[in-house]
Formats: C-alpha cells, sequence, structure tokens
C-alpha cells in the first residue's frame, strides 16, 4: 500500500521558502502520489511558481499531482500537512521595523525575531496565521501546520498556547552553527556532528562531536577558536568564552535578544540584495519556464527538512530531525513549560515527538530565561491586539534601553500595522 497525503502550501511565491520547499518535495521519493496544493495571492506569481512544481515533477519523476488556487479554505480540504511561508508586505513593513527604533535612538541588529521589529512581526503576523488555523479546525483538524515563517518561536508559542492544531517550527540555524564550528576547527561540515537545544536563532550546542568516531570536539574548538579570524562572529565568541558553549546561528540573529548584540554590527538586513535576489530569481524563472535548462541546484534538496518531516510521519520512518521549534512543556526542563523551544525532534506516524536533552547549562537558561518573557508578553500583546501589553513587551526587552523612546517608537509603528492588528481568539 502506498501511503498518500495533500500538501497545502501557503505563500507558494515565498522567494526564500517557496522555491526550496519545492526541490526538497521533488527530491523525495517518499511523497509519490500525493498532492501538492499550491496558495498565494498574487495569481501572476503562483502561477508561474506552479508551472515551475510541474516542470520540476515532470524532471524528478516525483509522481505528485500538482493544483493551485487562490481560494486558501477550498485548499485546506482534506489536507495532511499545511506548509506555512506567507508573510505581510515583509520588506517594507521590515524596513519600518528597522529605521523607526534606530531614529528613537535604539541600537539592534536586525529587526526581526527580536527587540521593537520582533515585536511588530508579532502583531501582524500572528492574527494572519489563526485565520490559517482556524480554517484549519474546520477542513483538516488533524493535519500537521509546518512553519517556516518569522518569528517562529513567537508563532508557535502562541499556537501551542491558544490552538489545539498540532504544529511545528522548521529553520536551518542549527545547521549554520554547524558550518561555523566546523569552518573553525578546519573540518569538512559533514564531520561534524551537532546537538543543540535553546530558543530558535538561539541554540546552545551542547554536544559538538565527530560523526565517525564520537569524539568530543570542543577541546578542539576552544583551542582553535583562540587563533582563529577575530572579525569572524564576534558576538558568537564572545559568549563561547563567558559560557563556555557555541549558540547558534549568527551574531545578528543572536544579537537581536541581547542588549548588547549591536556591538558586533547594526548593519541590519541587505534589503538592497533581497531585492537583487528577488529579480534575479524572477528572471532565471521566465526563462526556465520558457524553455532554458533548468539550474542544477533546483533538481537537488535544499537542506531544509520540511519534506524530510512529511515523509517520516507519512511513512512511520521514526525520523530523528536535527531541530525543530515546539512548545516545550519540559522538553528543555529549566525553562518554562509554556515556552517554545528548538530541540531535537522525531518523526513518525503518531506526529512530532520533541527529544529533551536534559536542563541547558544554569546560565545558559538564566541568558534564555529573559527572552521566553519577552516572548511571552509579545504574543500576549498580539492575541488580545493589546497596545497596553505591547509597550510591556518592550519596556521588559534588554534591546529597549528607554521609556520614553519605547513610547514613540510603538506610537508610530503601530499606527503603520494598525491594518493588520486585531484579536486573535
Amino acid at each position: 500500500m502506498i501511503n498518500r497525503t495533500k500538501i497545502v502550501f501557503i505563500g507558494a511565491s515565498s522567494m526564500s521558502f517557496g522555491l526550496n520547499m519545492l526541490r526538497d518535495i521533488f527530491s523525495s521519493d517518499e511523497l509519490r502520489g500525493s498532492t501538492l496544493t499550491l496558495v498565494g495571492r498574487n495569481a501572476e506569481m503562483l502561477g508561474k511558481m506552479t508551472e515551475l512544481a510541474k516542470l520540476l515533477n515532470a524532471k524528478s519523476g516525483a509522481g505528485l499531482i500538482i493544483e493551485q488556487t487562490t481560494d486558501r479554505r477550498a485548499a485546506f480540504d482534506g489536507a495532511g500537512f499545511v506548509v506555512n511561508a506567507a508573510a505581510i508586505d515583509r520588506n517594507r513593513l521590515w524596513k519600518l521595523d528597522w529605521e523607526v527604533p534606530r531614529k528613537y535612538g535604539i541600537r539592534h541588529t536586525l529587526g526581526e525575531n527580536g527587540g521593537p521589529g520582533g515585536l511588530m512581526f508579532t502583531l501582524r503576523t500572528l492574527p494572519l496565521v489563526f485565520d490559517f488555523v482556524r480554517e484549519m479546525q474546520e477542513h483538516c483538524p488533524q493535519a500537521l501546520f509546518l512553519n517556516f515563517s518569522n518569528p517562529e518561536n513567537r508563532i508557535i508559542l502562541a499556537l501551542g498556547k491558544y490552538s489545539p492544531i498540532r504544529a511545528l517550527g522548521l529553520c536551518h540555524g542549527i545547521f549554520m552553527g554547524q558550518g561555523d564550528v566546523a569552518r573553525i576547527m578546519g573540518l569538512p561540515y559533514e564531520q561534524v556532528e551537532v546537538w543543540g537545544a535553546g530558543l530558535n536563532h538561539s541554540q546552545c550546542l551542547l554536544q559538538i562531536r565527530h560523526r565517525v568516531t564520537g569524539e568530543d570536539l570542543y577541546p578542539l574548538l576552544r583551542a582553535k577558536e583562540k587563533g582563529f579570524d577575530p572579525l569572524f562572529a564576534p558576538l558568537t565568541r564572545r559568549l563561547f568564552r563567558a559560557f563556555g558553549y557555541w549558540m547558534t546561528c549568527s551574531d545578528e540573529h543572536l544579537g537581536e535578544y541581547l542588549a548588547y548584540g549591536w556591538e558586533a554590527g547594526e548593519h541590519g538586513y541587505d534589503f538592497a540584495a533581497d531585492e537583487r535576489g528577488r529579480v534575479e530569481f524572477g528572471t532565471t524563472l521566465d526563462r526556465v519556464l520558457a524553455g532554458a535548462a533548468v539550474p542544477p541546484d533546483w533538481l537537488r534538496p535544499s537542506g531544509e527538512r520540511g519534506a524530510a518531516a512529511i515523509g517520516g510521519i507519512l511513512h512511520n520512518k521514526k525520523r530523528l530531525l536535527e531541530s525543530g521549534i515546539v512548545f516545550n512543556r519540559g522538553a528543555i526542563p529549566n525553562l518554562p513549560a509554556d515556552a517554545a523551544v528548538e530541540v531535537p525532534v522525531l518523526a513518525d506516524a503518531a506526529g512530532i515527538h520533541p527529544v529533551s536533552l536534559g536542563p541547558l547549562p544554569d546560565p545558559i537558561a538564566k541568558l534564555l530565561h529573559t527572552q521566553v518573557s519577552v516572548q511571552q508578553l509579545a504574543v500576549e500583546a498580539a492575541v488580545h491586539a493589546s497596545k497596553e501589553i505591547a509597550l510591556q513587551a518592550l519596556l521588559i526587552d534588554p534591546v529597549v534601553d528607554s521609556a520614553s523612546a519605547a513610547v514613540a517608537l510603538l506610537d508610530e509603528l503601530w499606527e503603520v500595522n494598525r491594518p493588520y492588528i486585531r484579536a486573535c481568539v
């Protein structure tokens, strides 16, 4: 018997995750006969991504049934998995999340998952996500919601507290951390195995081992790091020297959660490069759909783990995924049970099972506790559309060092985001 399912992909035209998800689905031999339904609001781009999906399906011999629709509710009927890569007016609003706090003197690194920017992302994103899961409750209540959109930790936290829909967040940050430590040690990436637990974009690598011999590589990392290029990951390395553990996944992401994160750079996201990338992708896509050769990378897995999670569940593989964002419930015993955490997870026919690596080192847990509290208040602000709670979230955020700035930036950004802010429950 061949197991089949229906996968609904919301935000299929996403440049960040749309192509990657298609690459992974069509590189898998576990989804043959299943249905992939692409959902998007931009009918033109949705049509192009659907053409691309059909082309990759044919070239890979993956054997999926490809559908497209702008009607999300209809797409959800009978779905086994819903993949979310949607964002609201991503670059325009993100630029304001970055620029407005700086105008009022707030120094931050990225403005996406922490600080004032993380709060605004939360306020405008959660109402949309709750629209999705309410419709899932009606049309596919047993489906798994696979989230790729930021702010990951806050989305999973909100769903864990306020929705019966099963949810898993996925991020490649653990692999970025693996690559960084491999680079410092001078070892091939494939020879390094890491085990991490913590928050999304702030995982503690509890173990770093040689994948073949099992040797503990932390002594080698400590020795090699001392003489490595001082310009590489200075913030992460400062924490490494202070706490004794490597934290994922980059200075700019990790720095979003820290009062001193800006010390490693305040350049923010490269919006110009992002826009150039979108233009280049659109040009390449048009050429491919007109008959040009498909870029070889488009026919290979991306390294994201969405398709692996789906295959593990669909075929009861008991598949270990290196990392997933889940509602805690004791997976990290010395972080609050009602936090969202990132830990290894097992995927099988019963769903997603967090793998506990035990408690975090006490200083690391205390470092992360502050951010857990910020995320909890931000979620409450978004769920209840409360400007009062939003201000409270800012005033406990270590990135915010001025109460008057917090009030001023919230007033300005609240008005910008007012069309998207509404109570979720």
